[in-house]
């Protein structure tokens, strides 16, 4: 018995994707606006995000619907720490700290662990399955946009432990059809996912400010860095 979990998480959160996709952070980043002290923020609060999500779903490891879709190549915390070694030095644990966005998403998924753990699903789906299928075009665009070293800062848009992502996804895909779940179940696992692109969402509208302001900065040096010939005219002709 297929439960279409895959095909209805697709079409039921096409909204919230595109809506994530059009928030001012997430577009500057598309168009290789990236802004170290903004990006690092995020890194941080992903490391958050994703230690309790892979700290809840190990301890369904037993569960008869969560566990199926607990893939150990997926988990990002390891990956978030090398990046964070990176970007804040090694001390980078006494710097970080979560924001009031980051907070909410870290709470949610906590509560939903211990009251209705299938709804873990709709994170997992969220993030990961839009990790393996952006990453590597984000990561390009990273290192492009912030000067950066191959290898350097980027360790969160490796998989390592996934040789083929075109098949993983598949194979995550198929996984999801075949959890033993109802209607109503996929029905609340698909609103939970909405609601998990909504948190992104809060996590980067949070950045933006800084954005802006660095934005802002960045053209105003581009704007006076070098004096134009002649230029003076303009402010001294009578």
């Amino acid at each position: 018995m297929s439960s279409n979990l895959a095909s209805k998480l697709r079409v039921g959160t096409k909204k919230a994707h595109t809506m994530a996709e059009n928030v001012g952070f997430v577009k500057c980043f598309l168009k290789g606006v990236v802004e170290k002290s903004s990006y690092r923020k995020l890194v941080a609060n992903f490391y958050y995000v994703y230690s309790a999500m892979e700290e809840e779903m190990e301890k369904h490891s037993q569960h008869p619907i969560v566990s199926k879709i607990n893939f150990s190549q997926l988990n990002r915390k390891h990956s978030l720490e090398q990046d964070l070694s990176y970007y804040y030095g090694a001390n980078w644990r006494d710097q970080i700290k979560l924001s009031p966005a980051g907070e909410a998403y870290v709470q949610r998924i906590r509560e939903i662990s211990a009251t209705e753990p299938e709804l873990l699903i709709a994170h997992s789906y969220t993030r990961y399955l839009g990790d393996l299928s952006g990453g590597q075009i984000l990561k390009n665009i990273a290192v492009t946009a912030m000067n950066l070293n191959e290898g350097e800062g980027t360790a969160f848009y490796e998989f390592a432990d996934i040789t083929d992502e075109k098949a993983f996804k598949a194979k995550y895909r198929q996984t999801l059809d075949e959890l033993p779940i109802d209607d109503a179940t996929g029905d609340r696992i698909v609103e939970e996912a909405n609601a998990a692109f909504g948190m992104n969402m809060k996590m980067f509208q949070e950045l933006e400010g800084n954005l802006i302001k660095a934005i802002g900065m960045m053209l105003y040096n581009t704007l006076t860095r070098k004096r134009t010939r002649g230029s003076t005219e303009l402010v001294t002709a009578e």
